[in-house]
């Protein structure tokens, strides 16, 4: 039986504390500059919502304090970040489970671009098709903006041009591969000078367009 999960939502249609991920979707799917995220205790979470966003979202785990040496070299690796830049990521129920994506401006969290639930495929296809969007996106706009994702797998698919998913293909997969198939085409049909790295979870915290389900 997994563990009672706490969802904080600072940014939403209705902020406030909620008590299942389906109740905090409804309050922030497709709502611009969304800022959720979930807590293990309703302590935490209560404290979190107090604190406000700025304190907890983005970061990786409950903050913590830390000795100002260590401070320090989490600033300058922080400044390493291209904030002129795009990052996708994906949340995903289950893995093969439901599955959505979504695409924000690094430096304000501004969505760019979501789709789903899509309702049955993998994290790493979804990562996947969420670069090329992406890419996609930024060359419909005539931009150079760096890519950012989370994803190792994705982005060594991205460099390959090439697909290792053991996810069967039946009726109940077919929207994702679609989508996967399309992106694939795209990538292989198209060229681009946007750089595609890897974000520095470790160092920067999650992702900015992290769905909060960790």
């Amino acid at each position: 039986m997994s563990k009672q999960k706490f969802y904080v939502v600072w940014a939403g249609r209705k902020p406030g504390i909620y008590h299942t991920w389906a109740e905090c979707q409804e309050q922030t799917n497709q709502y611009v500059d969304a800022k959720y995220k979930s807590f293990s205790s309703k302590k935490e979470a209560e404290q979190a919502f107090h604190d406000g966003w700025q304190k907890h979202w983005g970061q990786k785990g409950t903050a913590k304090p830390v000795q100002q040496k260590q401070e320090s070299l989490i600033k300058n690796q922080t400044e390493n970040i291209d904030m002129d830049s795009i990052s996708v990521d994906v949340g995903c129920s289950g893995n093969p489970g439901i599955v959505e994506y979504k695409g924000v401006d690094t430096q304000t969290g501004e969505l760019l671009f979501y789709h789903g639930p899509i309702q049955k495929g993998t994290n790493n296809l979804g990562e996947f098709i969420a670069i090329i969007h992406g890419l996609a996106y930024l060359k419909e706009k005539g931009s150079n903006k760096t890519v950012y994702s989370d994803s190792r797998t994705a982005l060594s698919w991205l460099k390959k041009k090439e697909i290792n998913s053991n996810l069967v293909r039946d009726p109940s997969t077919k929207e994702i591969w679609e989508l996967a198939d399309r992106a694939l085409n795209w990538l292989r049909s198209n060229t681009y000078k946007n750089k595609v790295l890897k974000w520095n979870t470790e160092a920067w915290g999650e992702i900015k367009a992290d769905f909060g389900r960790k």
